[in-house]
């Protein structure tokens, strides 16, 4: 397979599969005579297994040790446990966050008059920030 079609397959643009060979995130594909990259119907599940995990929020990092995992059936599941559930709690701390700085933008946007006066709650909190 070309990398357009590879791309297809796999759901994934042909510049991130460059950018992921390039990082060495994925293997670099064999190339032809022409200098055409040629990909294998194992590189699409690799490619797949990648854009699955990038969807569930994990690093490149943290993809190269999955990645890693999975190619290694000696492994124990404890390991892939252990990383799913630190993920998990960082999950967690992030959407806890986002969940205050909602909090707080709608408390501002609350109290912010919207009419054609200067006076405005969101951009002095902004300005009291920054100090």
């Amino acid at each position: 397979m070309n990398i357009g079609e590879v791309a297809k397959s796999s759901g994934m643009s042909t510049k991130m599969i460059r950018h992921y060979e390039e990082t060495g995130l994925i293997r670099a594909a064999t190339r032809t005579g022409a200098n055409y990259r040629v990909y294998t119907p194992r590189d699409v599940q690799v490619l797949r297994f990648v854009r699955q995990a990038r969807h569930l929020g994990f690093s490149t990092k943290q993809i190269a040790v999955l990645l890693a995992l999975w190619e290694d059936r000696s492994r124990s599941s404890g390991e892939v446990k252990r990383l799913a559930n630190e993920h998990i709690a960082n999950l967690n701390l992030r959407i806890q966050e986002l969940v205050e700085m909602r909090d707080t933008l709608r408390h501002l946007a609350a109290h912010c008059k919207g009419d054609s006066r200067p006076d405005c709650p969101i951009l002095e909190k902004l300005a009291g920030a920054a100090h």
